[in-house]
Formats: C-alpha cells, structure tokens, sequence
C-alpha cells in the first residue's frame, strides 16, 4: 500500500512540474536509500524506477521558469513613468496569475517525460555480462568445438519474423536451414495464442498457467472461424509472438523465472515502434564466431514476473526479428533452464546440441521448448535399462505436440503426451526439417468410447514396453497390460498369444479387434466404429519461389514465400486389415448388393499421398486425405 502511495505522489509531483506550478520552496535532493535486505528483483526494480520518475520530477521542477522570477521590460522612452506604489501592485498581480499551460502541451510533456524515465530505467535494466567460463561452456555446449562457418552463418543469420504473404501471414518465415527447429516450435506456440486467445492478447500474464487453465476452453477466434489469416493485425501478431515467447521461457525455467539474452547498447539511440533498419544497421558489421565474442555483447535479464518479462521482450522484439533473433531465443531458452540442468536433462551430453554437418537443431532443443526438458527421446516418462540406466524421454502432458515421419518408417515411437496435446498443434519432423500441423477446431482431439479405450489399452501396453518402441513385452507385462486395461480372453486365445514368450503389439491388437468390447476389446457387433472428417492445416516456414499473378503484366512471376496447405481428412472406421481390403475390393469389383458389405466399406473418397500423410497416420491411423494444389512438403 506504501508503494502505491508514493508512486501516487511522484506522479502528482511530476504533473505540477508540468503545470508550472513549483512549491513555494525546493524540496533539497534526497539520498538514495539503502537495499533493504533481502529485496525482491521486481521490489528492487520498481524502487529504481520510483527514485527515477522523483528525479526526472524534480529536474522538470528546476528547468520550469517560476512566475515570481519574471523580469518586466522597463519602460519605453518617453512613456510616462509609473509611481511605485503602482508597480509594486503590478509585481504582486503578476505573482498572482497562474502560468496557463494547454492541455495539449503537458500531455505531451508527460509522455516525453514518462519515456525519458522508461529510458533510463532501461538503460539501468540492459542486463548482465556472462562470466567467460560461462560463456565457453554455453558456446560448446550448442556448437561445439570446430564449428564451421557455414552452420554459424544459418544461426547468426535468422530472425524470428512473420511473413509479409497474406495467406500465410500468421506464419514466421524461414531463410536459412538450421534454425527450423526453434522457428517452428515457436510458431507452434505463436499459432496457440492467434487461434485460442486472440481476445486475451493484451493480457501481458496470459501465459501463466492457473490463467491458461481458466481459459482451456474450446472456442475459436472470429478469423479463425472466418478461415482468414489476412485479417491479423501487426500488434496481435506481435503480442503472440512474445507471449509465445514469454511462455516458452518460463516452462524452460520450470515456471519459476526466465532469462533473456539481447546484445548490449543496441536500443540505446534507437527509437520508435518501427526500428527494424535502426536496429539491423547497428548489427551491421557484428561477428559472432566464438565464446569471447559471444560474451562481449551479450547481455542477460532475468525475471521471475510473466508480466516484466512480457515488457522486455516487446521493447526488444525487433531485435528478436533481426538475424541473431532465432540465436538470441535459444540462448535465453537455455539459460532459463539452466545450463548444468540441460546437460543432466541430455542422454548424451558430450554432442552439440546443433547437429553436425547441417547445422539442424537437435530433437532435445525441441524438446526443450515442447516440455521445457532438453531430454533426446519423444516417448512418455522414462525407459528403465537396468542396472541404474535409464533413457530419458517426455516427463508429462504438453501444450503443443511433435509427430515425426521417423514413427512411419519404425524408427521411434512418439509417446502419447505429444500426440495428444492440450492444443490441436503439433510440430512435424522429417528427417532434416520441422515444419507445423495445425487445426482451427479442438475437436480433432476428442474421442469417442471406443477410441479412449484404444488409447487406454496402448499407454497400458507402453509401460511396460522396454524396447525402446520396439512394440513388444513380456508375459509378465502382458498379464499387467489385461489386468489395468479390464481384458477377458478366452483361455485358448490367451495361451495362444502368450506362447511365444514375447507378446507383439499387431497381434495383440488383431486379437482384440476379434475380441467383442464387452470383453474388454474392440470388436462393435453394430459394425459402426464412429468415422471422423475434419480440416486440418500444414504450415512450411521455408521460403521457396511459388508462381503469383500479376495483372500489371497479364502473368505470373516467382515470389518468396512459406507455403500453408489446407487438407481435408477423414478417418474411417476401425477394423482388420484383411476386412478393409476385402471391403474395398467387393465395392469396386464385385458390384455386389449385399447391404451387409455394403454398410461396412467406407465411402468413396480421393486419397492423395504424401510423406506427410504418413506422419497425421502416426495419430489417427488409417486417415485418408485430400488437398487441392501443390503437395504439402515436409522437407
């Protein structure tokens, strides 16, 4: 309550200085109090700023002329002379009269007043130096030792910027290959706050959770209902951004604080909204190719206020979307978690966390901003190996997801966490490039009985799975998987599947799609699966020359632009491989009546293919889809 008062006094202060209106005495120039013991960041920042705003008060006061002082012209020659008495009554009524300033005018003053003060309290704010040893384990840590220019130069040359293109204006453009990972994820976040949030955006405290949980309802903004990108304006684009920021940064700190890395001295002479070519010219020149030079011009802020951070970050978001912006992101994602945690968080902390030869962001930087863990593997929990081992994977539920082409072709296996995230966003992995899967409607997440009971049944299965996603487990696990999940096989069945002393998740599920769901399996005597069709978007950051009209010149011209692909898909109902063939082939060939087929073969609909198409199968299998235009690329 104390704070408030005094704040409430400055600024009465500081508007009389800027009506004209000094006291009748100067108030002498206080000390500076000591800290008290044991401030608080944000206790101590706001007390700077109130000894600022006195001093920026009490300057005015100083520099404002008093009407007491006011010297008259003297008399003109020949003018007749005035007695003394009377000039004395005209000195004391110009003492009176009270100096008339426009309104126009001290509003003006007050705000160049309050950006003086912003000024000097951001100067006072621009942050710590990294010691150097610190620096040196930062800089081997993402990079390596040897790095080679080229993969800098995809670092050092990518800004986290949104895309001039209409259609694909929600989106941040990508120019080098390294980056993606970090670009992508961050859209993924950037796409939560446009879709879902988009009435909430002047929230600087949005992000926290206990808000977020509040809002987890399921409703779409107008333009997204509209199925029209065009209509985002600058400040919402803007505000998402840094509150995708903003929220990526505090899951890294565990909720508990962030850090964020910008380069000393760049805003200082810089002014305006705009300052992209202000702040592009005063990197102009600027090398970055080791620790030492990574240490001289970085400077870091940490924060454990959403709402200070939030401030930060849109002062200095034109820094973020210059070309050391996706650099300058991943360094602060680090440092809010912690370089000693994100080293106990890797399986492998001897390896760059980017990839050599290409420069790719790792799986682990991925996760690092999915979950806010730099853990290497996309599986749920952990994998015990015995003997003390262990491998490392998603620690809970997430709010965007991650599928990966490399589930389609069995090279991993993607738990359950980040295939069903809180949001209907995912990031997509290909083998050398992330891009982002996206829907406007949050029902594509909602299932129905007989899907949770799939889904039940499959993270039973996972538990005790200690193949690293090989698909199989014990008979003992097998016996905890039908216990958990409510199974009743017949015995010769259950004999069957347990004889050879492994039990293989594709028999294990053909046998429960014979087995009826009153049994515990899956097999609808109404033959009615419950089919799904929804429209679902993938966006590709990476710039490539698309062919675009041009009327002027009655044809078409290549321009730079990221490409979103909007798909139509439909997921049919569950059944056996060996039916759904059957099925297809009666209706086609046959030309049988019999309604009985007839009822169970899915209805005719153009499939189109894609690798990309093989990722959306990894979360709901057996999807067909359909697009119109260009094949959607995941490379």
């Amino acid at each position: 309550m104390g704070d408030r008062d005094e704040e409430e006094e400055l600024q009465m202060a500081l508007r009389m200085s800027l009506h004209g209106s000094p006291p009748a005495q100067p108030e002498p120039k206080r000390s500076k109090p000591p800290s008290p013991a044991g401030e608080s960041p944000e206790a101590e920042a706001r007390r700077k700023q109130r000894e600022l705003m006195a001093a920026a008060a009490e300057k005015r006061l100083r520099s404002v002329p008093s009407p007491a002082t006011v010297v008259l012209p003297p008399p003109t020659v020949g003018a007749e002379q005035t007695s003394a008495p009377e000039a004395a009554k005209e000195d004391v009524k110009v003492e009176s009269e009270p100096t008339v300033v426009p309104m126009e005018d001290v509003k003006e003053a007050e705000m160049a007043a309050e950006v003086e003060v912003e000024v000097e309290v951001e100067e006072e704010k621009e942050g710590e130096e990294l010691p150097p040893d610190v620096a040196e384990k930062l800089w081997v840590m993402v990079f390596g030792i040897g790095v080679s220019k080229a993969v800098l130069a995809q670092w050092t040359n990518q800004g986290i910027r949104f895309s001039s293109d209409a259609e694909t204006t929600m989106g941040l453009v990508q120019h080098e290959g390294g980056p993606c990972g970090v670009l992508a994820t961050v859209q993924a976040y950037v796409l939560k706050y446009l879709l879902f949030f988009s009435d909430n955006l002047g929230n600087p405290e949005v992000s926290d959770p206990s808000y977020a949980s509040g809002q987890r309802r399921f409703y779409q903004s107008s333009f997204a209902a509209r199925d029209d990108f065009s209509s985002l304006t600058e400040d919402g684009k803007t505000r998402a951004l840094v509150h995708a920021m903003v929220e990526i940064l505090f899951l890294c700190g565990a909720g508990k604080k962030a850090a964020v890395a910008l380069i000393g001295g760049v805003n200082r002479g810089v002014s305006g909204p705009d300052n992209t070519k202000e702040i592009d010219a005063a990197l102009e020149g600027l090398s970055v190719e080791s620790a030492m030079d990574l240490q001289k011009v970085l400077r870091i802020s940490t924060f454990t206020s959403r709402k200070d951070a939030f401030h930060l970050l849109l002062s200095n978001i034109r820094l973020f979307e210059s070309r050391l912006g996706a650099m300058l992101f991943l360094i602060s994602s680090l440092l809010s978690r912690g370089l000693e945690c994100i080293q106990a968080d890797r399986d492998d902390p001897s390896q760059p966390l980017v990839t050599a030869p290409f420069g790719h962001a790792s799986q682990e930087i991925v996760n690092l901003l999915l979950c806010g863990e730099a853990v290497p593997n996309v599986f749920d929990g952990k994998m015990d190996l015995g003997g003390g081992m262990s491998l490392k994977g998603i620690p809970n539920d997430v709010e965007v997801g991650f599928l990966t082409l490399l589930e389609s072709l069995n090279l991993c296996k993607v738990g359950q966490y980040l295939k069903r995230p809180k949001w209907p966003i995912w990031v997509v992995g290909s083998e050398s490039h992330y891009t982002v899967l996206f829907a406007l409607n949050p029902n594509v997440q909602e299932e129905n009985e007989l899907e949770e009971r799939e889904s039940k049944i499959r993270r039973a299965f996972d538990a005790q799975d200690q193949s690293g996603g090989g698909g199989f487990i014990s008979v003992e696990g097998f016996q905890q998987v039908l216990r958990d999940s409510d199974i009743n096989f017949p015995s010769d069945k259950l004999e069957d599947l347990c004889n050879p002393g492994i039990i293989v998740w594709s028999e294990f599920w053909q046998a429960l799609l014979q087995l009826d769901k009153r049994s515990g399996g899956m097999k609808d005597p109404t033959g009615l699966m419950g089919k799904k069709q929804f429209t679902i978007y993938h966006f590709n950051g990476i710039a490539k020359s698309v062919l675009n009209g041009n009327a002027n010149i009655g044809g078409l011209t290549p321009i730079q632009r990221p490409r979103i692909c909007k798909l139509n898909v439909s997921v049919p109902p569950r059944w056996t491989q060996d039916e759904y063939l059957a099925d297809v082939v009666s209706s086609s060939t046959s030309g049988s009546k019999d309604d009985s087929v007839l009822s169970l073969a899915p209805p005719f609909q153009t499939c189109q293919h894609a690798p990309l198409v093989d990722c959306i199968r990894t979360r709901w299998p057996r999807a067909v889809c359909s697009w119109v235009g260009d094949v959607p690329s995941i490379v």
